[in-house]
Protein backbone atom coordinates (compact mmCIF):
# COMPACT_ATOMS: atom_id res chain seq x y z
CA UNK A 1 0.00 0.00 0.00
CA UNK A 2 2.48 2.47 0.96
CA UNK A 3 4.45 1.65 -1.97
CA UNK A 4 1.71 2.35 -4.30
CA UNK A 5 1.67 5.67 -2.52
CA UNK A 6 5.19 6.78 -3.07
CA UNK A 7 4.85 5.54 -6.91
CA UNK A 8 1.77 8.21 -6.75
CA UNK A 9 3.80 10.63 -5.12
CA UNK A 10 6.74 10.64 -7.75
CA UNK A 11 4.00 10.73 -10.52
CA UNK A 12 2.78 13.61 -8.47
CA UNK A 13 6.55 15.83 -7.93
CA UNK A 14 8.71 13.93 -9.97
CA UNK A 15 12.24 14.53 -8.73
CA UNK A 16 10.42 15.91 -5.51
CA UNK A 17 10.33 12.80 -2.89
CA UNK A 18 13.13 11.40 -1.34
CA UNK A 19 13.30 7.71 0.56
CA UNK A 20 16.99 8.41 1.27
CA UNK A 21 17.94 7.85 4.86
CA UNK A 22 19.90 11.11 5.59
CA UNK A 23 17.21 13.04 3.97
CA UNK A 24 14.17 11.42 6.54
CA UNK A 25 16.60 11.85 9.54
CA UNK A 26 17.08 15.28 9.01
CA UNK A 27 13.74 15.73 8.59
CA UNK A 28 12.72 13.59 11.65
CA UNK A 29 14.90 15.93 14.23
CA UNK A 30 13.98 18.89 15.38
CA UNK A 31 15.80 20.71 18.05
CA UNK A 32 14.35 19.33 21.19
CA UNK A 33 16.08 17.00 23.39
CA UNK A 34 13.28 14.18 22.71
CA UNK A 35 13.84 11.59 20.52
CA UNK A 36 13.79 11.77 16.76
CA UNK A 37 11.91 9.93 14.20
CA UNK A 38 12.49 10.11 10.50
CA UNK A 39 9.55 9.89 8.04
CA UNK A 40 9.40 6.91 5.06
CA UNK A 41 9.39 9.61 3.11
CA UNK A 42 9.88 13.39 2.05
CA UNK A 43 8.06 15.48 -0.43
CA UNK A 44 9.02 19.01 -1.79
CA UNK A 45 5.81 20.34 -3.47
CA UNK A 46 6.49 24.29 -4.18
CA UNK A 47 2.52 25.35 -4.43
CA UNK A 48 -0.85 25.17 -2.38
CA UNK A 49 -2.18 22.86 -5.01
CA UNK A 50 0.60 20.50 -4.83
CA UNK A 51 0.35 20.25 -1.43
CA UNK A 52 -3.03 19.56 -1.77
CA UNK A 53 -2.56 16.74 -4.10
CA UNK A 54 -0.23 15.05 -1.50
CA UNK A 55 -2.88 15.30 1.14
CA UNK A 56 -5.32 13.64 -1.42
CA UNK A 57 -2.97 11.00 -2.05
CA UNK A 58 -2.38 10.24 1.59
CA UNK A 59 -5.59 10.47 2.44
CA UNK A 60 -6.76 7.69 -0.09
CA UNK A 61 -3.35 5.33 1.07
CA UNK A 62 -4.37 6.26 4.80
CA UNK A 63 -0.76 7.80 5.05
CA UNK A 64 0.36 9.87 7.96
CA UNK A 65 1.32 13.29 6.97
CA UNK A 66 4.04 15.90 9.02
CA UNK A 67 4.42 19.19 7.95
CA UNK A 68 7.63 21.23 7.95
CA UNK A 69 9.06 24.53 8.36
CA UNK A 70 13.03 24.68 8.76
CA UNK A 71 13.06 22.02 11.81
CA UNK A 72 13.86 24.34 14.76
CA UNK A 73 10.60 23.14 17.30
CA UNK A 74 11.49 22.03 20.75
CA UNK A 75 8.86 19.50 21.39
CA UNK A 76 8.88 16.70 18.82
CA UNK A 77 6.62 18.41 16.79
CA UNK A 78 7.90 17.39 13.22
CA UNK A 79 8.86 13.92 14.35
CA UNK A 80 7.03 11.08 12.46
CA UNK A 81 5.81 8.58 15.29
CA UNK A 82 3.63 6.38 13.16
CA UNK A 83 6.02 6.70 10.07
CA UNK A 84 4.50 8.32 6.65
CA UNK A 85 5.26 11.33 4.48
CA UNK A 86 6.59 14.28 5.84
CA UNK A 87 5.89 17.59 3.82
CA UNK A 88 8.70 20.23 3.77
CA UNK A 89 7.17 23.57 3.00
CA UNK A 90 10.51 25.20 2.07
CA UNK A 91 9.42 25.24 -1.27
CA UNK A 92 6.95 27.62 -0.80
CA UNK A 93 9.06 30.63 -0.62
CA UNK A 94 7.18 33.30 -2.19
CA UNK A 95 6.09 36.76 -1.18
CA UNK A 96 2.84 37.15 -2.80
CA UNK A 97 1.76 40.64 -2.05
CA UNK A 98 2.89 44.05 0.16
CA UNK A 99 0.02 46.12 0.78
CA UNK A 100 2.20 48.98 2.37
CA UNK A 101 -1.47 51.56 2.81
CA UNK A 102 -3.36 48.60 4.90
CA UNK A 103 0.25 47.28 6.58
CA UNK A 104 -0.25 44.04 6.20
CA UNK A 105 1.45 41.58 3.61
CA UNK A 106 0.74 37.47 2.41
CA UNK A 107 3.23 35.13 2.30
CA UNK A 108 4.09 31.48 1.34
CA UNK A 109 4.14 29.34 4.20
CA UNK A 110 8.25 28.14 3.72
CA UNK A 111 8.99 32.11 3.89
CA UNK A 112 11.50 32.79 7.03
CA UNK A 113 10.55 35.84 9.42
CA UNK A 114 14.29 37.19 8.16
CA UNK A 115 13.66 36.70 4.46
CA UNK A 116 10.16 38.33 4.65
CA UNK A 117 12.00 41.70 6.60
CA UNK A 118 14.67 42.03 4.01
CA UNK A 119 12.37 41.79 1.51
CA UNK A 120 10.79 44.72 3.30
CA UNK A 121 13.78 46.84 3.95
CA UNK A 122 13.19 49.70 1.69
CA UNK A 123 9.64 49.64 2.44
CA UNK A 124 9.53 51.88 5.87
CA UNK A 125 7.87 48.43 7.42
CA UNK A 126 8.87 45.50 9.31
CA UNK A 127 7.38 41.89 10.63
CA UNK A 128 8.40 42.27 14.69
CA UNK A 129 7.80 38.40 15.85
CA UNK A 130 11.06 37.19 16.33
CA UNK A 131 11.09 34.33 18.04
CA UNK A 132 15.27 33.75 17.65
CA UNK A 133 15.51 31.14 14.93
CA UNK A 134 14.80 31.96 11.67
CA UNK A 135 11.69 29.87 11.20
CA UNK A 136 9.46 30.07 8.41
CA UNK A 137 6.29 31.57 8.55
CA UNK A 138 3.92 28.85 8.23
CA UNK A 139 5.80 26.88 11.45
CA UNK A 140 5.80 29.88 13.52
CA UNK A 141 1.83 30.22 12.96
CA UNK A 142 1.17 26.56 13.16
CA UNK A 143 3.07 26.79 16.65
CA UNK A 144 1.92 30.38 18.00
CA UNK A 145 5.21 31.49 18.12
CA UNK A 146 5.86 34.67 19.80
CA UNK A 147 9.63 35.98 21.18
CA UNK A 148 11.82 38.98 22.24
CA UNK A 149 9.23 41.24 20.70
CA UNK A 150 5.75 39.80 22.29
CA UNK A 151 5.69 42.15 25.01
CA UNK A 152 5.54 45.01 22.81
CA UNK A 153 3.87 43.60 19.46
CA UNK A 154 1.93 40.59 20.62
CA UNK A 155 2.79 36.74 19.10
CA UNK A 156 1.20 35.09 16.03
CA UNK A 157 -1.87 35.13 17.28
CA UNK A 158 -2.23 38.74 17.30
CA UNK A 159 -0.64 39.15 14.05
CA UNK A 160 -2.00 36.72 11.63
CA UNK A 161 -5.27 38.19 9.40
CA UNK A 162 -5.59 34.77 7.85
CA UNK A 163 -4.50 31.57 6.56
CA UNK A 164 -4.75 28.96 3.55
CA UNK A 165 -4.96 25.51 4.89
CA UNK A 166 -4.75 22.17 3.51
CA UNK A 167 -7.08 20.12 5.15
CA UNK A 168 -6.34 15.92 5.88
CA UNK A 169 -8.49 15.19 2.61
CA UNK A 170 -6.65 18.01 0.01
CA UNK A 171 -9.25 20.23 0.22
CA UNK A 172 -8.20 23.98 0.65
CA UNK A 173 -9.52 26.98 2.27
CA UNK A 174 -9.34 29.93 3.36
CA UNK A 175 -9.66 31.48 6.92
CA UNK A 176 -10.00 35.21 8.18
CA UNK A 177 -9.29 37.96 5.59
CA UNK A 178 -7.32 41.40 5.39
CA UNK A 179 -10.09 43.16 7.50
CA UNK A 180 -9.02 44.37 10.87
CA UNK A 181 -12.59 43.07 12.38
CA UNK A 182 -14.84 40.49 11.14
CA UNK A 183 -18.05 39.22 13.01
CA UNK A 184 -18.41 36.44 10.46
CA UNK A 185 -18.78 33.30 11.73
CA UNK A 186 -16.35 31.14 13.57
CA UNK A 187 -12.61 32.11 13.97
CA UNK A 188 -11.14 29.39 12.08
CA UNK A 189 -7.74 31.52 11.31
CA UNK A 190 -7.26 31.51 15.45
CA UNK A 191 -8.52 27.30 15.63
CA UNK A 192 -5.50 26.83 12.88
CA UNK A 193 -3.14 28.97 14.73
CA UNK A 194 -1.34 26.90 17.49
CA UNK A 195 -3.14 23.59 16.30
CA UNK A 196 0.98 22.50 15.32
CA UNK A 197 -0.04 20.74 12.10
CA UNK A 198 -2.48 18.78 13.93
CA UNK A 199 -5.35 20.29 11.62
CA UNK A 200 -4.26 20.67 8.45
CA UNK A 201 -1.53 22.14 6.49
CA UNK A 202 -0.50 26.05 6.42
CA UNK A 203 0.34 26.70 3.27
CA UNK A 204 0.10 31.02 2.98
CA UNK A 205 0.10 33.38 5.47
CA UNK A 206 -1.28 36.81 6.01
CA UNK A 207 0.39 39.58 8.17
CA UNK A 208 0.05 42.27 10.19
CA UNK A 209 3.16 44.78 9.46
CA UNK A 210 4.48 47.74 11.17
CA UNK A 211 6.71 50.93 10.60
CA UNK A 212 10.48 51.02 11.44
CA UNK A 213 10.55 52.91 14.74
CA UNK A 214 11.82 56.58 14.33
CA UNK A 215 14.47 55.43 17.02
CA UNK A 216 15.51 52.61 18.33
CA UNK A 217 17.84 51.66 21.42
CA UNK A 218 19.44 48.94 23.42
CA UNK A 219 20.54 48.68 26.69
CA UNK A 220 21.68 45.76 28.86
CA UNK A 221 21.68 46.45 32.88
CA UNK A 222 22.81 43.80 35.66
CA UNK A 223 21.62 43.76 39.16
CA UNK A 224 23.04 42.07 42.18
CA UNK A 225 19.82 39.70 42.42
CA UNK A 226 17.57 37.44 40.42
CA UNK A 227 14.75 39.17 42.34
CA UNK A 228 15.81 43.00 41.68
CA UNK A 229 16.09 41.85 37.88
CA UNK A 230 12.62 40.06 38.05
CA UNK A 231 10.96 43.05 40.31
CA UNK A 232 12.40 45.39 37.38
CA UNK A 233 10.64 43.84 35.06
CA UNK A 234 7.17 43.65 36.80
CA UNK A 235 7.44 47.36 37.35
CA UNK A 236 8.24 48.33 34.09
CA UNK A 237 5.27 46.50 32.89
CA UNK A 238 2.84 47.51 35.62
CA UNK A 239 3.55 51.36 35.00
CA UNK A 240 2.74 50.21 31.30
CA UNK A 241 6.13 51.90 29.61
CA UNK A 242 5.81 50.53 26.00
CA UNK A 243 9.39 48.70 26.00
CA UNK A 244 9.85 46.58 22.66
CA UNK A 245 12.05 44.10 24.43
CA UNK A 246 12.74 43.04 27.77
CA UNK A 247 14.50 39.77 28.32
CA UNK A 248 16.10 38.43 31.40
CA UNK A 249 19.45 36.21 32.07
CA UNK A 250 20.26 34.68 34.85
CA UNK A 251 23.92 34.70 35.99
CA UNK A 252 25.07 31.70 34.75
CA UNK A 253 23.48 32.67 31.09
CA UNK A 254 25.29 35.81 31.19
CA UNK A 255 28.75 33.71 31.78
CA UNK A 256 28.03 31.71 29.20
CA UNK A 257 27.16 34.32 26.98
CA UNK A 258 30.24 36.42 27.84
CA UNK A 259 32.06 32.84 27.03
CA UNK A 260 30.40 32.05 23.41
CA UNK A 261 29.78 35.26 22.14
CA UNK A 262 33.42 36.98 23.37
CA UNK A 263 31.60 39.81 25.66
CA UNK A 264 32.54 41.26 28.57
CA UNK A 265 29.46 41.86 30.59
CA UNK A 266 29.10 41.63 34.52
CA UNK A 267 28.13 38.11 34.99
CA UNK A 268 25.05 38.77 37.33
CA UNK A 269 21.50 38.63 36.47
CA UNK A 270 20.72 41.35 33.53
CA UNK A 271 17.68 42.64 31.70
CA UNK A 272 18.27 42.98 28.02
CA UNK A 273 16.10 46.35 26.88
CA UNK A 274 15.32 47.65 23.22
CA UNK A 275 13.03 50.77 23.35
CA UNK A 276 11.28 51.59 19.94
CA UNK A 277 9.74 55.33 19.22
CA UNK A 278 10.05 58.74 18.48
CA UNK A 279 13.21 60.30 19.89
CA UNK A 280 11.84 61.70 22.51
CA UNK A 281 9.87 59.11 23.17
CA UNK A 282 12.34 56.62 23.85
CA UNK A 283 14.45 59.28 25.94
CA UNK A 284 11.29 59.26 27.95
CA UNK A 285 10.71 55.30 28.27
CA UNK A 286 14.47 55.11 29.28
CA UNK A 287 14.29 57.83 31.93
CA UNK A 288 11.21 55.80 33.16
CA UNK A 289 13.31 52.61 33.39
CA UNK A 290 16.37 54.15 34.82
CA UNK A 291 14.63 55.01 37.86
CA UNK A 292 12.45 51.90 37.81
CA UNK A 293 15.96 49.70 37.68
CA UNK A 294 17.97 52.00 40.03
CA UNK A 295 15.68 51.28 43.08
CA UNK A 296 16.40 47.60 42.88
CA UNK A 297 20.12 48.17 42.37
CA UNK A 298 20.39 48.39 38.47
CA UNK A 299 21.91 51.16 37.76
CA UNK A 300 25.19 50.38 35.08
CA UNK A 301 23.17 50.94 31.89
CA UNK A 302 25.72 50.04 28.82
CA UNK A 303 24.08 51.04 26.02
CA UNK A 304 24.12 50.22 21.95
CA UNK A 305 22.39 52.67 19.67
CA UNK A 306 24.21 51.71 16.35
CA UNK A 307 22.83 49.25 14.30
CA UNK A 308 25.48 47.19 14.03
CA UNK A 309 25.70 47.24 18.28
CA UNK A 310 22.32 46.52 18.92
CA UNK A 311 22.53 43.56 16.38
CA UNK A 312 25.69 41.61 18.15
CA UNK A 313 23.87 42.52 21.49
CA UNK A 314 20.63 40.39 20.09
CA UNK A 315 22.42 38.09 18.47
CA UNK A 316 24.51 37.15 21.58
CA UNK A 317 20.86 36.59 23.10
CA UNK A 318 19.72 34.76 20.42
CA UNK A 319 22.44 32.70 20.53
CA UNK A 320 21.73 31.60 24.32
CA UNK A 321 21.16 28.13 23.54
CA UNK A 322 24.61 27.71 21.78
CA UNK A 323 25.97 29.20 24.63
CA UNK A 324 24.67 26.99 27.69
CA UNK A 325 25.47 24.22 25.89
CA UNK A 326 29.21 25.37 25.46
CA UNK A 327 29.16 25.25 29.23
CA UNK A 328 29.96 21.65 29.26
CA UNK A 329 30.86 20.39 25.94
CA UNK A 330 29.45 17.09 24.87
CA UNK A 331 26.85 17.33 26.68
CA UNK A 332 22.88 17.80 25.37
CA UNK A 333 20.34 20.90 25.92
CA UNK A 334 16.37 20.51 26.81
CA UNK A 335 14.91 23.38 26.58
CA UNK A 336 11.60 24.19 28.17
CA UNK A 337 9.65 26.94 29.32
CA UNK A 338 6.51 27.92 31.01
CA UNK A 339 4.64 31.41 31.31
CA UNK A 340 3.16 33.19 34.43
CA UNK A 341 0.74 36.11 35.29
CA UNK A 342 3.18 38.99 35.43
CA UNK A 343 2.36 39.21 39.14
CA UNK A 344 3.55 35.77 40.23
CA UNK A 345 6.82 35.82 38.05
CA UNK A 346 9.16 36.15 40.30
CA UNK A 347 8.02 34.03 42.90
CA UNK A 348 8.27 31.37 39.92
CA UNK A 349 11.56 31.96 38.63
CA UNK A 350 13.13 32.20 42.42
CA UNK A 351 11.54 28.89 43.46
CA UNK A 352 12.78 27.38 40.43
CA UNK A 353 15.92 28.62 40.38
CA UNK A 354 16.41 27.59 43.77
CA UNK A 355 15.01 23.96 42.61
CA UNK A 356 17.64 23.94 39.85
CA UNK A 357 20.74 24.73 42.51
CA UNK A 358 19.69 22.18 45.19
CA UNK A 359 18.82 19.29 42.58
CA UNK A 360 23.40 20.36 41.13
CA UNK A 361 21.84 20.99 37.57
CA UNK A 362 23.03 23.57 35.19
CA UNK A 363 20.30 24.58 33.43
CA UNK A 364 20.28 28.61 32.93
CA UNK A 365 17.42 30.42 33.33
CA UNK A 366 16.44 33.27 30.66
CA UNK A 367 13.48 34.72 28.66
CA UNK A 368 11.00 36.91 27.89
CA UNK A 369 10.00 38.26 30.94
CA UNK A 370 7.88 41.14 29.80
CA UNK A 371 5.23 39.04 29.31
CA UNK A 372 5.83 36.94 31.81
CA UNK A 373 7.30 33.92 29.70
CA UNK A 374 10.96 32.54 30.98
CA UNK A 375 12.85 29.21 29.73
CA UNK A 376 15.45 26.56 31.00
CA UNK A 377 17.94 25.19 29.10
CA UNK A 378 19.00 21.70 30.75
CA UNK A 379 22.71 20.93 29.84
CA UNK A 380 23.01 17.26 30.84
CA UNK A 381 24.04 14.02 30.36
CA UNK A 382 20.97 11.96 28.81
CA UNK A 383 23.09 8.68 29.81
CA UNK A 384 23.13 9.60 33.54
CA UNK A 385 20.42 8.05 34.90
CA UNK A 386 20.20 9.84 37.96
CA UNK A 387 21.19 13.38 36.34
CA UNK A 388 18.01 12.35 34.01
CA UNK A 389 15.86 11.80 37.54
CA UNK A 390 16.62 14.87 38.87
CA UNK A 391 15.87 16.60 35.42
CA UNK A 392 12.84 15.18 35.24
CA UNK A 393 11.50 16.01 38.21
CA UNK A 394 12.44 19.84 38.66
CA UNK A 395 11.02 20.35 35.11
CA UNK A 396 7.67 18.78 36.32
CA UNK A 397 7.92 20.88 39.49
CA UNK A 398 8.64 23.99 36.88
CA UNK A 399 5.48 23.11 35.34
CA UNK A 400 2.90 22.09 38.37
CA UNK A 401 3.97 25.38 39.82
CA UNK A 402 3.21 27.71 36.84
CA UNK A 403 -0.13 25.95 36.40
CA UNK A 404 -0.99 26.45 40.10
CA UNK A 405 -0.16 29.73 39.87
CA UNK A 406 -2.29 30.37 36.88
CA UNK A 407 -0.16 29.90 33.93
CA UNK A 408 0.75 27.61 31.65
CA UNK A 409 2.88 24.57 30.69
CA UNK A 410 4.34 26.45 27.14
CA UNK A 411 4.56 30.03 26.72
CA UNK A 412 5.94 29.48 22.65
CA UNK A 413 7.45 25.95 22.78
CA UNK A 414 4.16 24.35 22.22
CA UNK A 415 3.26 20.83 23.01
CA UNK A 416 4.47 18.44 20.41
CA UNK A 417 5.12 15.17 21.69
CA UNK A 418 6.70 16.37 24.79
CA UNK A 419 4.24 17.83 26.65
CA UNK A 420 1.21 16.00 26.04
CA UNK A 421 0.89 15.11 30.18
CA UNK A 422 1.31 18.53 30.89
CA UNK A 423 -1.49 19.97 28.61
CA UNK A 424 -3.48 17.38 30.62
CA UNK A 425 -2.60 18.67 33.71
CA UNK A 426 -2.74 22.33 32.36
CA UNK A 427 -6.50 21.75 30.67
CA UNK A 428 -8.36 18.85 32.48
CA UNK A 429 -11.48 17.81 30.29
CA UNK A 430 -10.91 20.60 27.60
CA UNK A 431 -8.79 18.36 25.94
CA UNK A 432 -11.16 16.23 25.15
CA UNK A 433 -12.75 18.99 23.27
CA UNK A 434 -10.13 19.89 21.27
CA UNK A 435 -9.67 16.10 20.30
CA UNK A 436 -13.17 16.27 19.35
CA UNK A 437 -12.22 19.34 16.74
CA UNK A 438 -9.45 17.14 15.88
CA UNK A 439 -11.94 14.26 15.04
CA UNK A 440 -14.47 16.61 13.06
CA UNK A 441 -11.62 17.55 10.74
CA UNK A 442 -8.67 14.54 10.68
CA UNK A 443 -11.24 11.72 10.99
CA UNK A 444 -8.80 9.32 10.50
CA UNK A 445 -6.14 10.78 12.52
CA UNK A 446 -3.55 11.29 9.25
CA UNK A 447 -2.85 15.13 10.36
CA UNK A 448 1.00 14.58 12.25
CA UNK A 449 0.01 12.03 14.55
CA UNK A 450 0.43 11.70 18.31
CA UNK A 451 0.98 15.02 18.65
CA UNK A 452 -0.83 16.86 21.57
CA UNK A 453 -3.24 14.10 22.41
CA UNK A 454 -0.77 11.23 22.24
CA UNK A 455 -1.11 7.85 20.29
CA UNK A 456 -3.32 7.69 17.52
CA UNK A 457 -6.20 5.15 17.97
Amino acid sequence: MFESCIEDLHRLLPGRVSTAMAVRMHHGTDVSFHKPFPPDAVVFPHTTEEVAGVAALCAGYQVPMIPFGTGTSCEGHIAALQGGVCIDLSGLCGILRVSPEDLDVTVQAGVTRKQLNEHLRDTGLFFPIDPGADASLGGMASTRASGTNAVRYGTMRENVLGLTVVLADGRIIRTGGRARKSAAGYDLTRLFVGSEGTLGIVTEVTLRLYGIPETISAAVCPFPTLSGAVDTAIAVIQSQIPVARMELLDAVQMRATNLYSKLDHTEQPTLFFEFHGTEAGVAEQVAQVRAIAAEAGGTDFRWASKPEERSRLWQARHDAWWAALALRPGAKGWPTDVCVPISRLAECIEETSRDIAENRLIAPVLGHVGDGNFHLCFVLDPDDTDEMRRVRAVNGRMISRAIAMGGTCTGEHGIGYGKIDELREEHGGAVEVMAAVKQALDPKGLMNPGKLFGPTP
